[in-house]
């Protein structure tokens, strides 16, 4: 009797993306797309918030004033959903995050629409920042958690979740201008607030949320003992470094984001802006998936390093971009280097941060590039009003600058953030 040959097994994948194919297995085909949705409505906000302001008052200055509560909110208390997190698990806290954010995205389109007093308008719009879900920051604790024992798993899963990132900014504000160009701002913030409530619900109850709850892998009460030493006061210093470099990343976003605003508002084209600016997430979001090829002799100080070099010197050149399209070249060129920055930053910081307190640490790098990203907008802007284009373009230039001298000079914390057993420094904090 001859026997059918059995068919040949399939062969493993190998290169690049090698590192991305354990990702859907560790955490379920179903978290990718839910993750990627739930943290849409964070980039929606911002702009929705100026939209729909802007169109009840009739003035961009009020707009902007909406806006900027809306981020102080984030900046403020995000960090918060992290430390809660940290005691509680990450469901409950997403649960209600989610709930009082679609109740404060309503709030903020009844108040437009009734004519509320400013003072009131503003308090919704710093409650619908307060109580943003903090899905990026929650899906990379979940990731650390789900890849403690496979540094290249996890280099893949912060390069993923960096593409995702700079997807959803991308996305987030071009769904807002197409709704809005419907004539109908508020329903901005109505479509936030609903896919908040969908995927947000979503992203709380699925089953990665348990990776990450008080008590997985040991006591309980230990457990949370372990965490209650590490109050924030502490860990900032443990996590300066991956801190400050992000403040600088947000101060380099701010700050292109308002010259790239002042360069296309001069050239007649207001409109194009966006576009410009998103230009730059194209080139980050393919660099950060292609970071987990890089061979491991490349650790995170020579990342860092040469992404923060890099960018320096792209946005060197916008000083000589007089036109459109060589602003466009320039900043193509600059998101090349974004992608590998961001990366190495919440890699370094989920690395350098004790494990129960990974959700506070990742809560604080998100807060701090808000808080970065409003100075150099304010920074910039300013500039753009005294001095013309070309000072506005050098905010984001010193900011990429200040990144490289953050990398050169924290030796010591980039090299202990290298080490891939659990002897490292995390262990050695624990003890």
């Amino acid at each position: 009797m001859t026997r059918t040959p059995a068919p040949p097994a399939p062969r493993p994948l190998t290169g690049p993306l090698a590192g991305y194919r354990v990702l859907p297995r560790l955490a379920g085909r179903s978290f990718l797309p839910i993750a990627l949705l739930a943290r849409l409505p964070f980039s929606m906000t911002a702009l929705g918030v100026m939209a729909i302001v802007t169109a009840a008052t009739g003035s961009i200055a009020t707009g902007g004033l909406a806006t900027g509560a809306s981020s102080l909110g984030t900046a403020l208390l995000g960090a918060v959903h992290g430390t809660l997190a940290d005691r509680f698990g990450q469901r409950p806290v997403v649960a209600c995050a989610v709930i009082a954010n679609a109740a404060a995205m309503v709030a903020v389109v009844l108040a437009a629409a009734h004519g509320a007093p400013l003072a009131a308008t503003l308090a919704a719009c710093f409650a619908t920042g307060a109580t943003s879900p903090q899905v990026g920051a929650f899906a990379r604790v979940r990731w650390i958690a789900l890849t403690r024992d496979d540094p290249t798993a996890l280099a893949a899963a912060m390069g993923y979740e960096s593409t995702v990132d700079e997807l959803t900014f991308v996305l987030g504000p071009a769904l807002v201008g197409l709704i809005a160009a419907t004539g109908a701002p508020a329903l901005t913030l109505l479509t936030a607030a609903l896919l908040t409530a969908v995927f947000g619900l979503a992203f709380a109850a699925h089953p990665t949320a348990r990776v990450t709850r008080p008590g997985r892998g040991g006591d309980h009460a230990a457990r949370r003992a372990i965490a209650a030493t590490w109050p924030v006061r502490r860990l900032l210093p443990l996590a300066l470094t991956p801190l400050l470099g992000m403040v600088a990343m947000g101060v380099f976003f701010g700050g292109t984001q308002a010259a790239v605003t002042a360069f296309a508002t001069q050239a007649g084209r207001p409109g194009l802006a966006g576009l410009l600016y998103a230009v730059m997430g194209v080139g980050s979001a393919a660099t950060a998936l292609a970071v987990v090829a890089l061979p491991e002799r490349i650790g995170p100080r020579r990342r860092w390093v040469c992404a923060a070099a890099g960018l320096t010197a792209a946005s060197a050149l916008t000083l000589v971009a007089t036109g459109v399209g060589p602003l466009v070249a320039v900043l193509g060129v600059a998101g090349l280097f974004i992608g590998p920055a961001m990366v190495t930053i919440f890699t370094v910081g989920g690395r350098l941060s004790p494990p129960e307190r990974a959700g506070t640490v990742m809560t604080l790098l998100v807060s701090a590039n808000v808080v970065g990203g409003a100075i150099g907008a304010a920074g910039s802007g300013a500039l753009a009003e005294a001095a013309g284009i070309a000072a506005a373009f050098a905010v984001p230039i010193a900011a990429a600058a200040a990144l490289t001298a953050v990398g050169l000079l924290a030796r010591a914390p980039l090299a202990a953030s290298g080490a891939r057993e659990t002897t490292g420094p995390r262990a050695k904090a624990l003890t």
